[in-house]
């Protein structure tokens, strides 16, 4: 289980306190208005940001104190996701290496990922030729190849037309079911969360008030 514990940040004069419990095989949804502090959550969960108090631990081990590399999660963000000038499946392998030289296994892991996410035969096409949807799902592959058991998603599906974008929801719900990942969506889209979310929060004064 992932707890967030009192998380504090401040900036621009509003202190954010967190406090959040995600189980395996469970979604967070988090909304709230623009500049709330929905990806200020992400970004100290991450490692981006550095918090003042309070403490992160996933499966009984404090993570709050480790670089962002070494943490157990992967994030994936809204934009700028792909490489456009590499293939899809070279975009997939810089999830783990950016020599772009991987081992026989590592191959074949992405080539099963691309199939997992409904990219098989996708493997050799440029980045460049892709839809929006396509390449948020070779970002995705992108995030799984990295076999962290949490996933953080910041508004991946935004700009998406809504078929596409409710084909990507299920599609990320199908997979933290699979991989039972602890999955945590900031979104300014409540219908996204009642799509694939367990519960629902809003980032109200700086405070996470379930929904």
């Amino acid at each position: 289980m992932l707890v967030i514990d009192n998380l504090t940040y401040s900036y621009d004069k509003t202190l954010y306190n967190f406090s959040l419990h995600v189980k395996k095989n469970e979604i967070i949804g988090i909304i709230g208005e623009s500049g709330s502090g929905k990806s200020t959550l992400l970004d100290l969960i991450a490692g981006f940001l550095t918090p003042q108090s309070g403490s992160i631990d996933f499966e009984n081990r404090q993570i709050s104190s480790l670089n962002t590399e070494d943490r157990p999660l992967t994030i994936l963000f809204q934009k700028y996701n792909t490489f456009e000038h590499l293939s899809v499946i070279k975009n997939v392998l810089l999830g783990i290496s950016t020599s772009l030289n991987p081992q026989k296994d590592e191959l074949q892991n992405a080539k099963d990922i691309l199939k997992e996410v409904g990219l098989e035969g996708f493997e050799d096409k440029l980045a460049s030729s892709l839809s929006g949807g396509q390449s948020q799902r070779v970002a995705l592959a992108r995030s799984l190849i990295r076999n962290k058991p949490i996933l953080l998603l910041d508004e991946p599906f935004t700009g998406l037309d809504l078929q596409t974008r409710v084909k990507m929801l299920d599609l990320v719900k199908k997979i933290s079911k699979k991989r039972e990942l602890s999955t945590i969506m900031v979104t300014h889209d409540l219908n996204d969360c009642k799509l694939i979310a367990n519960r629902v929060y809003k980032v109200e004064n700086g405070k996470l008030c379930q929904v």
